[in-house]
């Protein structure tokens, strides 16, 4: 193996300055490291293996490792970001990677198809909308099980969706982004509506309009029902609190969620880091309303 010209020996010699009685010296060789970039990390991995008998170096190396790879996540967040934002299950795939970092996008869509070839066997493409939604609510709260974490509702993995996933448990806004990306694969036209401190699903074509609650079972409710939850919160209408929101405003609420999750769990540097994340996709005009 060799990066910007180092060898393998000049590689494990280079990590053995990490171990150094001189401050200054494992400094500059940290910079060193980092200046090599994501693709040291399966060394500085083996590296770690390999001094399973010094915790101290090992540490070091576990902070090395974790600081490439927050890097290069910010460069992917970014460059998702900027180039539309397209792939729902992309951005959730980032933020979960934040956590998760060795965990692939292809898995998710693994899953996700057999979720759909589940809802598919069941659904009839010429049923009325409502009862199309009906159906999805059936496979995916009946006979798969999903259901809100009431018991644990800020724990961060209610936000990384490879989490709910497995457990089949969530928050609002990563229970309707699994039903979101199954409706879309029917050829459902169901969006995420940013309604403040319960993220919903809106049914919209050119003929209906209804709304979707992912955190209740998939309860079906319409536009009065939100005027009247925004009167017991004292706020005045605004078309987002009806409308559908784009995939990043999605990904920037799901980010939000973490950041108070980790605060909740005195996780300081954690909540820190995040919020860097959410700064890299940050929209001033977009209103902060958590789950």
């Amino acid at each position: 193996m060799e990066e910007k010209g180092l060898n393998q020996e000049q590689l494990k010699a280079l990590v053995s300055l990490l171990d150094d009685s001189d401050a200054e010296v494992i400094h500059h060789v940290e910079g060193e490291i980092k200046s090599l970039g994501e693709p040291i990390i399966p060394f500085l991995e083996e590296a770690w293996e390999v001094n399973s008998f010094n915790p101290l170096l090992q540490k070091k190396l576990e902070n090395l490792i974790h600081d490439l790879q927050f890097e290069h996540l910010q460069h992917r967040l970014k460059r998702w970001n900027e180039e539309g934002a397209d792939d729902l299950l992309e951005g959730m795939w980032l933020v979960a990677s934040y956590l998760y970092p060795d965990l692939e996008l292809e898995q998710l869509n693994k899953t996700l198809n057999q979720i759909y070839y589940e809802a598919w066997l069941e659904f009839k493409p010429d049923a009325r909308p409502i009862d199309q939604v009906r159906l999805l609510n059936g496979v995916i709260f009946g006979k798969l099980r999903f259901s809100a974490n009431n018991k644990n509702f800020h724990a961060p993995g209610n936000s990384m969706i490879n989490s709910v996933l497995e457990t089949k448990k969530g928050n609002p806004i990563s229970l309707c982004v699994i039903y979101m990306l199954v409706a879309r694969k029917l050829k459902m036209p169901v969006y995420g509506v940013n309604l403040p401190n319960l993220f919903i699903l809106t049914y919209k074509d050119n003929q209906n309009q209804f709304y979707i609650n992912a955190f209740n079972k998939g309860l079906i409710f319409n536009k009065k029902d939100i005027d009247n939850f925004l009167g017991t919160l004292n706020l005045a209408p605004k078309d987002i609190f009806y409308e559908p929101c784009g995939n990043a405003e999605i990904v920037r609420r799901t980010i939000r969620n973490l950041v108070v999750s980790f605060e909740k769990m005195g996780e300081h540097q954690k909540s820190e880091e995040v919020k860097q994340l959410l700064s890299i996709i940050s929209d001033l005009d977009d209103d902060s309303m958590l789950d």
